[in-house]
């Protein structure tokens, strides 16, 4: 569409004739030109300039256009004020706390705007490698909070923050889809109605998770048997557990490699509700030919354009994954001092508060389109997430662990075990169905408010002080 360039809203000084400075000087064109330049801020679609001849102002504006569009691209990114403090305090050594909190905040904002260039660089991909770079970047945050971690031999904020990624995804954002949008949804009283979404997607996803969880339950049990044992001493102990963690870390890549092509390739229509419609459609129609005209009619509607070119796209990537990983050191290294300071253990830090910064963006985005019944995609977006940080970012971590010297293992505490194995049973049979109500939202929330004072309420040093984290 061609942008207007003629209306006095668009006319700058440096663009525009001179018809502008008459307007100055009229005081209906000073408001009119008040409210023309706030609407032309807020125009997320054009930034006048950008079809300027002169090349110094066509760049000034596309770069003008590019900030534009990604400070608005999300409501959490009035916090990217706390990204300057929080490297400033960081840089100056303030005080640990006010640079926890500072980063902390930081990092939600960036999280954000690191999702967004992401999906927009995946408009451009097609499905396919779009999905896969979704599926890769998904939790680039988290990804990047844990390298930094873990190189800083913080082992157990590590496992504890992929953990409580998936526990944030499978009780918290999906517990919170199923009771806003039962809530709006809930039919009337005496015909109450329920949400729907692909039983085929909940029972494969959900038979992954199993997996994920018995890979975490095996070293644990190895454990314990090794540890009734006097024949062998604490490093050869060890030396099992990272044996078969590694092992289980390969098999556990391998999977989600073959997870990635069922579901981006050879079974996509199972995870692609505008596919399952267009087949319902054919077989309503009777007739094929009629069928994917109405598929290809909806395609065209549903088409999505990118708000940013894939080159503005992938500098935005880049800017803000550098800044990620700025913020993120500074967080990682004042957990300590945090731990001291403000009596909260490493436990609760990396299972409650690392994954709130690095999936606050996903968890506003599928509470909003489970509002909108668009169920399909909220439980993509819970489960999807949980799938990659079980299958994908926790093996790689212990490999990455292995490359650098660092004893990354998948012997989670025993009560992060227990408690992991309890959540994916209840949201195994919550799921199963392929219905939701607010009432089940309402039992995922409470386990994880459960579990959340539980960690917050057990020290450190009390849970499983045998084991050896690195420290």
């Amino acid at each position: 569409m061609t942008p207007k360039t003629n209306s006095s809203h668009e006319r700058t000084p440096l663009i525009a004739n001179g018809e502008s400075s008459h307007a100055l000087h009229d005081g209906y064109g000073i408001s009119n030109g008040f409210f023309g330049s706030i609407k032309s801020a807020l125009d997320t679609s054009h930034t006048p300039g950008m079809d300027s001849n002169n090349l110094a102002v066509r760049s000034l504006a596309h770069t003008r256009h590019v900030t534009k569009v990604t400070l608005l691209s999300s409501p959490v990114n009035f916090l990217l004020i706390a990204v300057p403090f929080g490297i400033i305090g960081g840089l100056a050594k303030w005080d640990p706390v006010a640079v926890f909190v500072l980063n902390f905040f930081a990092i939600i904002p960036l999280a954000a705007v690191l999702s967004f260039a992401t999906e927009e660089i995946s408009l451009k991909l097609g499905d396919t490698m779009g999905g896969l770079l979704n599926a890769t970047l998904g939790n680039a945050v988290e990804l990047i909070v844990s390298i930094i971690a873990l190189k800083d031999g913080q082992i157990q904020v590590v496992q504890s923050s992929m953990l409580g990624s998936i526990l944030s995804n499978l009780l918290l954002v999906m517990g919170m889809c199923f009771f806003f949008g039962g809530l709006i949804h809930r039919g009337t009283n005496g015909h109450g109605t329920e949400q729907e979404f692909s039983s085929a997607v909940a029972q494969t996803t959900c038979s992954l998770m199993t997996l994920a969880s018995a890979s975490l339950v095996l070293p644990a049990a190895l454990y314990a048997v090794l540890d009734q044992s006097d024949k062998h001493d604490a490093a050869e102990k060890q030396q099992s557990i990272l044996v078969l963690s590694r092992g289980t870390s390969v098999i556990l890549l391998i999977l989600y490699v073959m997870y990635l092509a069922f579901q981006l390739r050879t079974h996509s229509n199972l995870f692609d509700p505008r596919a399952k419609s267009d087949t319902e459609a054919q077989l309503t129609n009777g007739s094929s030919q009629n069928g994917h005209e109405v598929a290809g009619e909806e395609e065209e509607e549903e088409d999505e354009e990118p708000s940013l070119g894939p080159v503005a796209a992938g500098l935005v990537l880049v800017v803000v994954t550098l800044l990620v990983a700025l913020c993120a050191e500074f967080l990682v290294g004042t957990i300590d001092k945090v731990v001291e300071k403000g009596g909260l253990s490493k436990g609760f830090i990396g299972l409650i508060l690392i994954p709130i910064v690095g999936n606050a963006a996903e968890h506003v985005t599928a509470v909003v389109v489970a509002i909108r019944n668009k169920m399909d995609l909220a439980m993509g977006v819970a489960i999807g997430s949980s799938i990659q940080i079980a299958m994908f970012m926790t093996p790689f971590l212990v490999i990455v662990g292995w490359i650098i010297g660092r004893d990354m293992s998948l012997h989670f505490e025993t009560f992060e075990t227990v408690a992991f194995a309890v959540s994916i049973l209840v949201v195994t049979y919550t799921v199963q169905d392929g219905k939701s109500n607010y009432l089940e939202g309402a039992m995922l929330l409470g386990l994880y408010i459960i579990i959340a004072v539980a960690f917050y309420s057990i020290p450190s040093d009390v849970v499983d002080p045998s084991l050896n984290h690195g420290d």
